[in-house]
């Protein structure tokens, strides 16, 4: 079951590749008897291109967006998961949809002491 709407308005967040990120959306979903909080950014600058940000400078991005953003907003909406997913697309995605032209990186972490912990599914 997802839960959608919880996001704020699109606003520019900051991050170390220095890349433009918006969040979209956050999705909240039972799945095998854990919750998954899936924090979904766009992130245009990974697009396919020569000047296109490739993940390993975008996985950075990712761990940090996970720390500065759902960390917080977790706390803010009193919002309880295991697993929490941090993607990037370069262009707006239905959650489930497939997309051949979409770029998309993901990323997941599990909250520890104030924390984000690299799952490394």
């Amino acid at each position: 079951m997802l839960a959608g709407g919880l996001a704020s308005p699109a606003r520019a967040i900051d991050v170390p590749s220095g890349q433009v990120i918006d969040l979209q959306e956050v999705l909240v979903e039972e799945l095998g008897g854990e919750t998954w909080l899936r924090f979904r950014f766009i992130a245009p600058q990974i697009a396919k291109g020569p000047e296109a940000i490739a993940y390993d400078l975008a996985a950075p991005d990712m761990e940090h967006l996970c720390a500065v953003v759902a960390l917080p907003y977790m706390t803010e909406h009193a919002l309880e998961g295991q697993v929490i997913v941090v993607s990037l697309a370069d262009r707006p995605v239905e959650f489930g949809a497939a997309d051949p032209e979409a770029t998309q990186y993901f990323e997941a972490f599990r909250a520890q002491d104030d924390a984000c912990i690299w799952e490394g599914l």
